[in-house]
């Protein structure tokens, strides 16, 4: 199975998982009060440069983040057709900012790092009772694990249309990539119920008489 986490010894690497998720948000509500272009277009090319720096190379890193900069490509048309170029471009730039950042952090922090920061930082809701943390640091690593799987069948699905002479429409390609992701996901939720590792308490011995 295929994953995000890419092996390396850069400075992102060798930084715990806990710094990294604190920098990150903190960077995030920095740009979101930035509003100036000039300086979200030097934010963009310091997060690109440590991106690259993480070791991935261009090709890979093209096929990692297309799907989500076509979506922030989207997002600035759209931002161009209802506001100023100047609100568009800060759009643009805070999107891929942001988007690059993060993919640093997620290819540098292991999936149980991830998983024990998530469950720890979610500790006081289940004192509250609300949740249990276990389960909410559970779901995130999940879904940080089958992103790359997603995005594979996804390839697979539009490969296979290509070769049979198919033209790859949304609708064609959609279908069985929701199919097939509903299946695997029933799969892995029965495989987590039968080792006991979500919803469960552990029992109290009954009390000798």
């Amino acid at each position: 199975m295929n994953t995000l986490y890419v092996t390396g010894n850069s400075l992102l690497h060798r930084l715990s998982a806990r710094a990294k998720l604190i920098a990150l948000a903190a960077t995030g509500i920095a740009l979101i009060v930035l509003a100036s272009p000039l300086l979200l277009g030097i934010s963009t090319l310091a997060a690109l440069a440590l991106y690259a720096s993480v070791g991935i190379g261009w090709r890979q890193s093209w096929l990692r983040l297309r799907p989500v900069f076509v979506t922030i490509f989207v997002v600035a048309i759209f931002a161009l057709l209802v506001n100023s170029p100047e609100e568009a471009a800060v759009t643009l730039l805070r999107l891929t900012t942001l988007v690059l950042l993060a993919a640093a952090v997620t290819a540098t922090t292991g999936i149980g790092e991830f998983v024990d920061e998530i469950t720890l930082a979610a500790r006081p809701l289940e004192r509250l009772g609300l949740v249990r943390a276990s389960d909410i640091g559970l779901a995130v690593g999940l879904v940080i694990r089958f992103v790359p799987e997603v995005l594979g069948r996804y390839q697979a699905i539009r490969d296979a249309h290509e070769a049979r002479g198919l033209k790859a429409r949304p609708l064609t390609l959609a279908v069985p990539l929701i199919i097939l992701t509903l299946k695997n996901a029933d799969d892995i939720a029965a495989a987590i119920d039968a080792r006991g590792i979500r919803g469960h308490k552990p029992a109290r011995r009954s009390k000798e008489r």
